[in-house]
């Protein structure tokens, strides 16, 4: 009784220590990609249109290193057991480089790019590694609840330090305020993760690794048992086709919001503070609500419900020239994107073989990071071409800003719609079989060679 009762009280330790994870990568989503560092590199280091462009591509590049890097290191953590080790080193480069954002200051375009661009690798892949142990720390029955309460309680620490950051500029009116708004953030980020790499232990036991060349080529090896065995797992290919399309309205959302806010309503560093906190608030109960709909009526249908909500949003977006209005949309949208994000996880937690969790992960991340690159270069490509179009005609360029913004929203839209439609090919009960099929088969092999 008493060893039940230990491994019980672990259990929940490993959890909570999960979920404390969750809540400094939302810090740093909140300040660095949503409220802050996108908005200030935007208007402060570079300036106008060409603002906006040169985010996307920054955006874009990190993605693509990551979508890169990621399915080789899943393959690496899973045969090696160091998901937990990758986890750490991701992290603490994520932190540094966020920090190291307090030395960007006004025309420092090159290395506001730089910084930005290697705090987000380490972000990005990071991700990688604290979603593929979702499945160690909760069973396929409760996996949509446990997801679904690590982006709400994640959410709710993104609120805590932009409140920070609001007290902040009220109190202390000084330019370095901004700046020392990422030192305040790297700190939170370490801090909160740090209880994560004592408290939950890695179920995988590190093998054996070759030497020298064997090493090197275990990764691509891996790689290639892993697309042959999608071949096996036809809904997992469907739905990670559906993902890549509906994933690029959700990271184009992300990347510009506050770009939209001060470019379509003039909203200044605290209105915009105070907005991401509304998108924050309303995506603690998106992320909850829609958690238990997974469990109850499976990941699909509350992926579907997510989507629509986030189409309905980004459509009132295009016609909205109200700014109460633009509060509202924002509090829908949270309460969409957060749940999407969450319910997209738990489906590959959920199709994902047992034992193979990173590597499925990994191609996760590939499917997002590619569609992220892709996404936030269309839309900085498309705000910016429309914008310089009408000012070569003699249009304003407050305007043409205005309307090459409006441009890149029905972007957003298209590739939304295109997801959702995509999404209703995949058979999540087919998949879930598939993969449970594929656990007991790699279970009797176990046993069968002990």
């Amino acid at each position: 009784m008493s060893n039940l009762s230990s491994q019980a009280l672990a259990e929940r330790r490993a959890r909570r220590a999960w979920y404390l994870y969750d809540v400094g990568n939302s810090a740093y989503a909140s300040v660095v990609l949503l409220a802050v560092y996108a908005a200030y590199f935007k208007d402060t280091v570079v300036g106008g249109a060409r603002g906006s462009f040169l985010w996307g591509i920054a955006v874009g590049i990190a993605t693509l290193v990551v979508a890169v890097l990621s399915p080789i290191l899943g393959a690496l953590a899973d045969a090696s057991g160091t998901k937990k080790r990758l986890l750490f080193a991701f992290t603490a480069m994520s932190c540094l480089f966020t920090a190291s954002l307090f030395f960007v200051r006004e025309g420092a375009v090159v290395a506001g790019m730089l910084l930005f661009i290697l705090a987000e690798i380490g972000y990005r892949s990071a991700q990688v590694f604290y979603d593929a142990l979702l499945p160690e720390i909760a069973s396929e029955s409760e996996i949509g609840r446990v997801s679904g309460n690590g982006w709400a309680i994640g959410s709710a620490g993104g609120i805590l330090v932009l409140v920070l950051v609001i007290a902040m500029t009220q109190f202390v009116k000084s330019a370095w305020v901004t700046q020392a708004s990422f030192v305040l953030t790297a700190v939170f980020f370490a801090a909160v993760a740090a209880p994560v790499f004592f408290r939950l232990h890695e179920r995988a036991a590190p093998q054996k690794l070759p030497k020298g060349r064997e090493l090197l080529l275990l990764p691509f090896r891996r790689i290639s048992e892993t697309i042959g065995a999608i071949r096996h797992y036809r809904e997992f290919g469907k739905f990670i086709i559906a993902f890549l399309v509906y994933n690029d309205g959700i990271l184009m959302t992300l990347s510009f919001a506050a770009i939209l806010g001060t470019v379509l309503f003039g909203l200044n560093q605290t209105q915009l503070v105070l907005f991401m906190i509304l998108v924050q608030v309303a995506s603690v109960p998106g992320a909850y609500v829609l958690g238990r709909v997974t469990d109850r009526a499976g990941a699909r249908t509350a992926l579907l419900i997510s989507l629509a909500l986030m189409l309905g949003a980004i459509l009132w977006m295009y016609f909205n020239r109200s700014l109460v209005a633009f509060y509202v949309i924002g509090g829908v949208a949270g309460f969409a994107l957060t749940g999407a994000q969450s319910v997209s996880r738990t489906m590959i937690g959920l199709l994902a073989p047992e034992g193979r969790s990173a590597e499925f992960f990994g191609f996760f991340s590939v499917a997002g990071r590619t569609s992220s690159f892709v996404g936030p270069t269309v839309y900085g490509i498309v705000a910016a071409r429309v914008a310089l179009s009408l000012e070569r005609r003699g249009a304003d360029a407050m305007l043409a800003e205005q309307v090459g913004q409006r441009a890149a929203v029905l972007a957003i839209a298209a590739f939304l719609l295109v997801g959702t439609l995509l999404l209703l090919l995949v058979n999540e009960r087919a998949g879930r079989n598939a993969r449970n099929r594929a656990s007991s088969a790699g279970a009797q092999e176990t046993q069968d060679g002990a």
